[in-house]
């Protein structure tokens, strides 16, 4: 019986600590994660490129502003870029994430961009995506 009590105790502990590492390390890694794409871009000049391949690619734009005109900021699901890159880490999962950045880290051609889109319309709900576009539009126009 007392064997029984120590397994069980022992799986309980595990099990607490099993989903503690997965809640801290994940919003963890999300932190370090908004970090490293801040650096990555300011210094890279990528959000320039963005503006660009946005400006280039009407379907992608048409995408980005829609559904922006009547946002009350409020409502959105996500209010910050951090909250938007652990809700994205969640929904999509960070080793697909790191797979789409080695695909596109050449350049992202038009037809990669609506693999991009189509992705993110299949993990994400329609509330995630607005604010996600709503996120996009603020950084682009700053």
């Amino acid at each position: 019986m007392k064997i029984l009590k120590g397994i069980l105790i022992l799986a309980i502990v595990l099990g607490i600590g099993g989903y503690a590492l997965y809640h801290f390390g994940t919003g963890f890694a999300s932190d370090k994660i908004v970090d490293y794409v801040n650096d990555e871009m300011e210094n890279a000049g990528q959000v320039e490129e963005a503006k660009r391949q946005i400006a280039a690619n009407p379907e992608l734009k048409k995408f980005l502003e829609e559904g922006l005109e009547n946002v009350d900021e409020s409502n959105l699901v996500y209010k910050t870029k951090e909250e938007a890159v652990q809700g994205v880490i969640k929904k999509v999962g960070i080793s697909k994430l790191m797979e789409l950045q080695s695909e596109v880290s050449d350049g992202v051609t038009a037809e990669e961009q609506t693999e991009i889109l189509a992705m993110l319309q299949e993990n994400l709900n329609e509330d995630e995506i607005l604010a996600l576009k709503y996120l996009a539009n603020q950084e682009l126009n700053r």
